[in-house]
């Protein structure tokens, strides 16, 4: 090529310029330029979408009223037939108009609780903002939260603190009212609603109300230092109560109140220097001021501990109930609680008036708790130890038809028959003896006259067969359950509550469904939502085991040389149930029984009662006549439940048939091995006859009556779960230990006891 063919610089930048792609920078710009456009798009569409379901919520938010938010927020507590039992919030209120409350009030509510009151109009989006960097950062700098006073004033007038009620709807609904309430209301008035709305401990609701009760002067007559203790302990009454033990945490709380008001410059450092130095209990009424209680025609101490337990239901469901307003229907029996009460206090003789009870009576039909006393000669103490649900007691020879002869039946196919040795027995690995207490072994005896006469050598030896394993998995379906393994000991002594006795009873009494026992039947919030409860059972046991252990069972009343509980036998009552007796430690140098318990049960009702000293190491044992006074109780509650609510006899299933064995009735599962070796015995002549009018029961109240949907949905064959018992000889005790199982850890209200029992004299065979 010649130099003329040759291209001239010129031209070589030419190309190099025609190369070049000057789409690409401007491209590259838009794309940039339309994912910003996308994204504010999204922002703009999801605030528009935002908003418009906030109004969407706002306008189905409640009406609020001006007697709502002056209103108090009292929960009121019905019994099964609507009843009121009981009203938190039961004193005299006392309203303090805005010229009775003391500036120095006002401006320690404000500083706590909303610095921003005065500047916001019901929301404050600046407050919010702040709560959630403190919240990140972990620094509340005295801000509790993004809720200004007047959402707090509506949340206490309308609407639940139940955390299943923290929506977004329901915060839009709080956000909408406040805001129309700071249209209608002064911030003034507004404070003094919630002034007097807070609720601050012991039942009492507003602070001057609380000034009465805790000083018993009026807001205008207290100091800095006990104002703001009042203003700050609605975030937590009891916590900040200045009649605790331990007044630190109010302590604390109130010095915190007074640096929020120098904060504020509502004070001087040197005021609230001053304030700080007094104690929070100057000044504190024992006699409480001129508050009294408004009654509600039902003595406190009466329902004290079934309303003691339906409070912390409430607070484990997620509500306040002290705060809330809620109307809570229980399935409280307030005749029969009265009864029991009463029986317990008055009727029934025991050993002291030291001496105390804790018992419970559960509905077999669906679990609902029908009553509970938590003990006797309480004095005025209001929701104090309830013994019918501690569980640091050993419930004795109670155990061996949940531990021992219930699932000897359910995996084994025991019949009522089957021999048992009643002979010496020494814990494997140890050479602990286990007696009875008459230090006697009376040989081959059959299952239920072990069971009759409460041998203990004969229930041990039935658990080894059984097998710890298969043992613990029987009782955890009656909704008992340790931290610790169980042991042999456990065949004679669980460490379990009168209440969780009454409910794994009932279930014996059923046909072998178990239902947690449950207090509360509905909830209605201020706001008018209704939640009902009605736990589902859960098949705990074949209906042969039921209905087998409750036959033998009768036995403990009908048997009057060798049942335990002939002194409960009432005519014409068709009952079952088992005593329990425990002994105090060898080598204590206490002399007789440290706890006796009466468990029994109808088809209608199921009952277990403990008696004993709270604290025993301190206390007399139990004489002979003492361990009488669980089976009086008991006996004395029965009679009156099964003559308002009588049941009939229990109709034996299908999957059981009679046998008659040495001229005595037994029961054996149909088509087991040990029922082809006996002719079935139909002549019903003995104590364990099937009532004819068994199908024709009378029916519960209202709320209690037997559900048939329910037998439909829980009925199993019987022997699905029973295994032949051969295939139980590898199953030998689990277990080689001989000390019992420890008692769970008692909280700091529980009654000292020993937690554990020795070997071989753990109880009387009772």
């Amino acid at each position: 090529m010649t130099s003329n063919d040759q291209p001239s610089r010129s031209d070589r930048h030419k190309a190099d310029y025609d190369d070049y792609d000057y789409d690409d920078e401007p491209r590259h710009g838009g794309l940039v330029k339309r994912i910003l456009l996308w994204i504010l798009g999204i922002i703009i569409l999801l605030f528009v979408a935002g908003t418009a379901l906030f109004f969407y919520y706002a306008s189905s938010a409640p009406r609020i009223s001006r007697s709502e938010l002056a209103g108090q927020n009292t929960t009121t507590i019905y019994d099964d037939q609507n009843r009121v039992i009981s009203r938190l919030g039961a004193q005299k209120r006392e309203y303090a108009k805005s010229d009775q409350v003391p500036d120095n009030l006002k401006h320690a509510v404000v500083a706590i609780e909303d610095r921003r009151f005065y500047k916001h109009h019901g929301v404050d989006p600046i407050r919010i903002m702040g709560a959630a960097t403190a919240n990140i950062f972990g620094r509340s700098a005295g801000m509790q939260g993004g809720s200004t006073l007047t959402q707090q004033l509506v949340k206490l007038s309308v609407f639940s603190t139940a955390a299943s009620d923290r929506t977004f709807k329901r915060k839009a609904q709080e956000a909408w009212l406040a805001i129309n309430v700071e249209r209608h209301f002064s911030k003034s008035q507004i404070l003094d609603f919630y002034i007097n709305k807070v609720y601050m401990g012991n039942g009492v609701y507003g602070m001057q109300t609380a000034a009465q009760y805790y000083y018993g002067k009026d807001l205008d007559e207290l100091g800095l230092s006990q104002l703001a203790l009042l203003a700050g302990m609605p975030q937590s009454p009891t916590y900040y109560n200045p009649l605790a033990n331990n007044t630190k945490y109010a302590t604390q709380r109130r010095n915190e109140v007074l640096n929020a008001m120098v904060r504020s410059k509502y004070i001087s450092q040197s005021q609230a220097n001053q304030a700080a130095s007094e104690s929070v209990t100057d000044g504190l009424d024992p006699d409480h001021g001129n508050t009294s209680n408004n009654g509600t025609g039902v003595k406190e101490k009466v329902i004290d501990a079934y309303v003691k337990q339906v409070l912390a239901d409430l607070e484990a469901k997620g509500y306040n109930p002290y705060n809330d307003g809620l109307r809570v229907h229980t399935n409280l029996d307030l005749d029969a609680q009265e009864h029991l009460y009463d029986a317990a206090n008055n009727s029934v003789s025991f050993q002291s008036d030291q001496m105390q009870t804790g018992v419970a009576v559960t509905d077999p039909h669906n679990g609902q708790v029908v009553a509970m006393l938590g003990g006797r000669h309480t004095g005025n103490v209001v929701y104090g130890l309830n013994r019918a649900v501690q569980t640091n007691r050993s419930s004795g020879s109670t155990a061996k038809p949940l531990m021992d002869y219930g699932p000897a039946i359910e995996y084994l196919q025991w019949p009522t028959f089957k021999r048992v040795q009643d002979t010496r027995f020494v814990y494997p690995g140890t050479n602990k003896v286990l007696r009875d207490f008459d230090n006697k072994y009376k040989g081959s005896m059959t299952m239920r006259e072990a069971l009759v006469q409460s041998r203990n050598v004969p229930a041990i030896r039935t658990l080894q067969e059984v097998g710890i394993k298969r043992a613990t998995d029987f009782v955890n379906g009656l909704g008992i359950s340790q931290k610790d393994p169980y042991t042999l000991q456990s065949g004679i002594a669980l460490y379990i509550s009168p209440l969780q006795i009454s409910a794994a009873y009932s279930a014996f009494a059923n046909g072998g469904t178990y239902y947690k026992p449950y207090y509360i039947s509905s909830i209605t919030t201020q706001d008018g939502n209704v939640k009902q409860f009605n736990p589902q059972g859960k098949r705990a046991m074949s209906r042969a085991t039921a209905y087998m252990i409750t036959e033998m069972l009768k036995g403990v009343f009908n048997e009057s040389e060798q049942g335990s509980a002939s002194a409960a036998k009432l005519d014409g009552v068709n009952q079952a149930g088992k005593t329990g007796t425990t002994n105090y430690p060898s080598g204590s140098g206490h002399s007789g029984a440290m706890d006796s318990w009466m468990a029994g049960y109808t088809k209608n009702y199921s009952i277990a009662v403990w008696t004993g000293y709270d604290h025993p190491m301190q206390s007399p044992g139990l004489s002979d006549q003492g361990t009488q006074s669980a089976i009086l109780l008991y006996r004395d509650l029965m009679d009156y439940l099964d003559s308002q609510n009588h049941a009939s006899n229990w109709s034996m299933p299908d999957t059981v048939e009679a046998v008659r064995v040495n001229g005595k009735r037994q029961f054996v599962i149909k088509d087991s091995k040990w029922a082809l070796e006996y002719a079935a015995d139909d002549t019903g002549d003995d104590d364990s006859d099937q009532d004819s009018t068994s199908n024709s029961s009378s029916s519960a109240s209202s709320n209690r009556s037997e559900s048939s949907s329910s037998e439909r949905n829980n009925n199993e064959n019987s022997s699905s779960r029973s295994e032949e018992s051969s295939s139980s000889r590898s199953a030998f005790s689990t277990s080689t230990s001989a000390s019992s199982s420890s008692a769970p850890a008692a909280s700091s209200s529980s009654a000292s006891a020993p937690a554990t029992q020795p070997a071989g004299n753990s109880n009387n065979g009772q």
